[in-house]
């Protein structure tokens, strides 16, 4: 594998590169239109896709594509016309078999549609309900990373029928972490505005632990310690262990799996389930083994 010539492996992974590509302009097109309106600044983060993908150009059936994106964007096509039309060319392009699942696909489509929304460096109330409906849309990918986060957090910010400032900053937050911002302007501005707001995707990296009369559920394999002692600590401080994810679970913890990031993976079942029973509004908070054993060490 070392002596694979760099110019046969990109032929060979063309395909996928190209899928990946395609999949991830379709979401930051839906992104982008999501609020039905079409700003210069996410036309130029559009126009830096393209110059990224450069090099796609030359491989076939990417070539006349993206010679289509370029032309659309440099002949000053009105804005919501050359959205609607390289759109409908994703759609076109689809008709192919794909490299990639679907499952896979539509997660590469959520990253971009995360890509959209912040392109301009803006979220607006119109494009967290469209994001909503992609979500409900989509619900065969409610076991998946990252929409199973994503989804919950979008229904936090809703659950109260009306979405503020601070809500907004929260999802910028989480969304940067999926959006390849290319414009050095806008991805500094979301930096700064996002810049105290503490994003750890699945599990809580800083937990506030309340362990009197809370229970707690472990899961997976422990690299520190063992389930039994760890079970022990739980019940010096005030807590209440249990073997079963329920609605009445307060705090999952989770043991290392070596795969911190459970990017694109299905979850362990105890995670899916506590997952699905925050998407119904039900408060279980996932906490990763090493932060809980830190916490303990501290109280103990």
């Amino acid at each position: 594998m070392k002596n694979i010539n760099t110019e046969l492996l990109k032929v060979l992974t063309s395909k996928s590169q190209a899928d990946k590509a395609i999949s991830s302009l379709k979401g930051l097109l839906l992104g982008i239109m999501s609020d039905n309106e079409i700003t210069e600044k996410e036309i130029i983060e559009l126009s830096k896709w393209v110059a990224v993908h450069k090099e796609l150009i030359n491989r076939n059936p990417f070539n006349e594509f993206m010679t289509v994106i370029e032309n659309s964007i440099s002949n000053k096509i009105p804005p919501k016309e050359t959205i609607e039309d390289l759109y409908w060319l994703c759609q076109k392009y689809e008709n192919d078999d794909y490299y990639y699942s679907t499952v896979t696909s539509d997660l590469q489509i959520l990253q971009g549609i995360c890509h959209g929304i912040l392109a301009d460096g803006i979220i607006s109330d119109k494009e967290i309900y469209s994001l909503q409906e992609w979500l409900d849309e989509n619900e065969h990918l409610n076991s998946y990373y990252p929409y199973d986060e994503i989804r919950s957090l979008v229904f936090s910010v809703l659950a109260d029928n009306r979405i503020d400032d601070e809500e907004k900053i929260v999802l910028m937050a989480y969304f940067k972490q999926f959006a390849a911002i290319q414009d050095d302007q806008i991805r500094q501005k979301i930096q700064d505005e996002t810049i105290d707001v503490n994003i750890s995707g699945l599990c809580t990296s800083e937990p506030d632990v309340t362990f009197e009369g809370k229970t707690f559920c472990i899961t997976g394999v422990l690299k520190r310690g063992n389930r039994e002692n760890l079970q022990r600590d739980i019940i010096k401080l005030g807590g209440i262990p249990t073997e079963s994810i329920s609605k009445k679970t307060d705090y999952l913890i989770v043991g290392d799996n070596g795969n911190p990031a459970w990017v694109f993976s299905c979850y362990g079942r105890k995670v899916e389930k506590a997952i699905s029973l925050r998407k119904e509004g039900h408060t279980i908070t996932l906490i990763h083994e090493f932060d809980f054993s830190d916490l303990i060490d501290d109280l103990l």
